[in-house]
């Protein structure tokens, strides 16, 4: 009877030893499978599709408050961080390309390197990740308007006015006795003129003499008399229910 026992009790131990090589082994064979898959998940054609991206340049975009994430290093279990906005990068190169496992090493303007996935990529692509510069028009007319102010200075600098004229002039001060040309290049144009009634009446030196009314979008308002500045006024100055109208 104990024989029978003690050889039942040796058979399962056998076939528990079996089955436990036969689960490390099917493990091992599918660790490795998944290996060759991963490796073998991207052909020559898309590795070198991938790589055509190598040199360009692209933009970081905010779309509810989230940007693309980049990894610190080629690998999956490296840290990660959030591209700032606004800012553009390079990519660089492609690295794991014979590995089969890719990742595009990137530059940012800070000079801030980061990794990132192809796939992580397209999937990012035309959303926060974009081949033109959001803010390119604003950046066009911020370059523009310091352009033409950097022409005005250097215009006002060239004027045979006094120091302090010339100090008030580049600060957008136009003075008394300046005329509508002065002005325009002071102030730049107004965004609505006044003409007062019968302007044409009265005459001096054989010249029709006119009175006009220059309105600017931060309330300055310009009284010109025959084509002179002889008066600037405020419109937080004037008293309720004035009207240029008729003036």
């Amino acid at each position: 009877m104990m024989s029978a026992i003690r050889k039942k009790i040796v058979e399962r131990a056998t076939l528990c030893s079996i089955l436990s090589r036969h689960a490390v082994l099917t493990f091992l064979l599918v660790s490795v499978v998944s290996s060759v898959t991963a490796a073998d998940r991207y052909t020559d054609k898309q590795l070198e599709a991938f790589a055509t991206r190598v040199g360009q340049t692209f933009w970081i975009a905010s779309v509810d408050n989230r940007t693309p994430t980049f990894l610190s290093a080629p690998a999956p279990n490296a840290s990660s961080f959030r591209a700032p906005a606004d800012e553009s990068f390079d990519i660089t190169e492609m690295v794991g390309w014979k590995a089969r496992n890719p990742y595009y090493k990137v530059r940012f303007d800070s000079g801030k390197e980061g990794y990132i996935r192809p796939e992580a990529f397209h999937e990012e692509f035309n959303l926060t990740i974009l081949t033109v510069d959001p803010k390119a028009d604003e950046k066009k007319k911020a370059a523009r308007a310091a352009e033409e102010n950097k022409q005005r200075i250097e215009w006002i600098q060239a004027q045979p006015w006094s120091p302090a004229v010339k100090e008030a002039a580049i600060n957008r001060r136009p003075v008394p006795g300046m005329n509508r040309t002065e002005v325009q290049k002071v102030l730049g144009d107004p965004i609505h003129v006044s003409k007062a009634r019968g302007a044409q009446g009265a005459k001096a030196g054989g010249q029709n003499m006119s009175d006009e009314r220059w309105f600017y979008a931060n309330g300055t308002e310009l009284v010109f008399h025959n084509s002179l500045l002889i008066r600037v006024e405020s419109k937080e100055k004037k008293e309720p229910g004035f009207s240029t109208e008729g003036h």
